[in-house]
């Protein structure tokens, strides 16, 4: 990071403690948030997206049981507040959760929130009642919940088949809101209807989405804003032009490469601008059903092409970070120590003699200068990851593969990639901020967001034994195992985390970016325009 850059961050922090202060004693009601949003999900539906451009966009226009305090910048167990629910308690044994609820809350359509709502919900996640999803990405989440009671109106009890620890984590995620009993998931796809700070107005594909103030909402000074408008602008330059001459209020969250954040301070020197990490990586994905991917040499092979530095270097000047499947430290809490993570297979700094290695094993396998494997990369249609994706085309190059550079749509990628109809891709994946949240999902055999079907049972087994643990510092020490088996056996190369920038007019205050997570710091209702 230059010198320059390091300043910007410096007073880009400065200025941002300055402005959570202000929200102390100052606050306003009134005016619209404006910022654009990089992509059109498919559906405004949290439930059934798996991407921050449904779910960011709707986490104001819902509740959760729990949930991220929205002032704490680092996603954790601790950090995890009341929401729907006025607290929790456990049971001796770890495997009862009993929640008392929020009286005199109201679904947007003014019908009471009640116990058998919250049961409806995960019912409705867990596959148990009459309605179904049309897709369930986070299904792995629930996978230890048995049963959930209700106790009267406004309690209820999760009944969990084991201890676990950290699922206060999960039902505090952006995508753990509760959805109406009364609602079917068919209507909440279009027009959903929430609890929350913010009601919903109007999502036109590829134009925009907007929510409106609540004013019946149960806490009853938020939010200070009248609503929020996402413009939908695919193309992050022309987005920045837009900031730029007035039209936002904001960037998009972590949208900034330090190309743009250089813009945007040549040409708009007021603007509050903050530089971090996110705990967003992009990693390798291979279709094991496909031959001759099928043979771990060869995805051996292909891991040990990757040089990691290259890739932040290239694309972030330097802004960013190597990690394993949880994000680094200090803004990741689970991730490995660096000396730790240069030990993995595929992470030492001779890039020679890991290619050297790769050209090995492929010619071994009947491939070389004169026989190279023709492959299709897919990737979703989005710069920051269509971009590493051309540069690992690049860098396959170099163990004789050659790569094709195949461009999808979001709406139409997840279904794609969830029925394995692809052979090689590139992809991003959040990495926490609990273990809990990605390692069953992205890695357990069967995991709804695990596109290239690994499956060992030795690591499920690892897996369920984490979540199980109490002693934090075990539970690291069974995370990063779990980290060298997935690294050992090529399960999904991470190929690197990078930082992006997010800029707004000093008028926003309020605003606080979290360090290890996209998806949950999205309510909105703490913001608030200074004009």
């Amino acid at each position: 990071m230059g010198p320059d850059l390091r300043i910007l961050a410096a007073v880009g922090a400065l200025l941002t403690a300055v402005a959570e202060t202000d929200t102390a004693f100052a606050q306003k009601h009134g005016g619209i948030l404006r910022m654009y949003s990089p992509d059109s999900p498919a559906s405004m539906s949290i439930h059934e997206e798996a991407t921050v451009f449904a779910e960011g966009p709707m986490m104001g226009v819902f509740n959760n049981l729990v949930m991220f305090d929205q002032h704490v910048k680092q996603n954790s167990l601790e950090a995890v507040v009341p929401d729907l629910a006025t607290g929790w308690s456990w049971s001796e044994d770890g495997t009862e959760l009993t929640m008392p609820l929020r009286e005199g809350v109201y679904w947007h359509d003014g019908k009471p929130f009640n116990a058998r709502d919250v049961q409806c919900t995960f019912e409705l996640l867990t596959g148990a009642s009459s309605e179904k999803l049309r897709v369930n990405p986070r299904k792995s989440w629930y996978s230890n919940l048995e049963r959930i009671t209700t106790n009267g109106d406004y309690e209820v009890a999760f009944h969990l088949k084991r201890p676990q620890p950290a699922f206060l984590t999960i039902l505090a995620s952006g995508f753990a809101p509760i959805y109406p009993c009364h609602v079917s998931p068919r209507d909440m796809r279009q027009h959903p209807i929430g609890t929350g700070p913010f009601k919903f107005v109007g999502f036109k594909p590829n134009e925009y989405v907007r929510v409106t103030r609540n004013p019946d909402y149960w806490k009853k000074d938020r939010p200070y804003l009248d609503g929020v408008e996402y413009a939908i602008i695919k193309n992050l330059s022309t987005a920045v032009l837009a900031f730029i001459s007035g039209k936002f209020d904001m960037t998009f969250p972590h949208s900034l490469t330090v190309p743009l954040l250089r813009d945007v301070k040549n040409q708009l020197p007021q603007a509050l601008c903050e530089m971090g990490p996110v705990g967003l990586n992009r990693n390798l994905i291979v279709n094991r059903d496909k031959p001759p991917f099928e043979n771990p040499e060869l995805r051996r092979a292909m891991a040990l092409s990757l040089d990691r530095h290259a890739f932040i270097d290239i694309l972030t000047e330097g802004e960013g970070d190597i990690g394993g499947v949880m994000q680094p430290p200090p803004a990741g809490l689970w991730g490995m120590p660096a000396e730790m993570l240069q030990s993995l297979p595929g992470y030492g700094a001779d890039i020679r003699e890991n290619r050297a290695e790769a050209r090995q094993i492929m010619q071994k396998l009947g491939y070389g200068p004169n026989n190279r494997l023709q492959i299709k990369v897919s990737v979703r249609d989005l710069p920051y990851l269509r971009d590493p994706a051309v540069i690992m085309i690049d860098q396959l190059k170099e163990v004789y593969i050659d790569g094709q550079l195949e461009t999808i749509d979001t709406t139409n990628w997840f279904p794609r990639v969830m029925r394995r109809d692809y052979i090689v891709g590139l992809t991003g994946a959040g990495s926490g901020p609990d273990p809990d949240q990605n390692l069953q999902l992205l890695y357990g055999c069967g995991g709804e967001l695990n596109y290239n079907g690994y499956c060992s049972p030795d690591v499920d087994r690892l897996i369920e034994q984490q979540s199980s643990e109490a002693d934090q510092q075990k539970r690291k020490l069974l995370v990063w195992e779990i980290e060298r088996k997935l690294a050992e056996d090529g399960a999904r190369p991470i190929i690197f985390y990078d930082r992006r920038a997010t800029c707004w007019r000093p008028h926003v205050k309020g605003l606080t970016l979290m360090v290890n997570s996209l998806f949950n710091g999205w309510r909105m209702e703490d913001v608030w325009l200074d004009q």
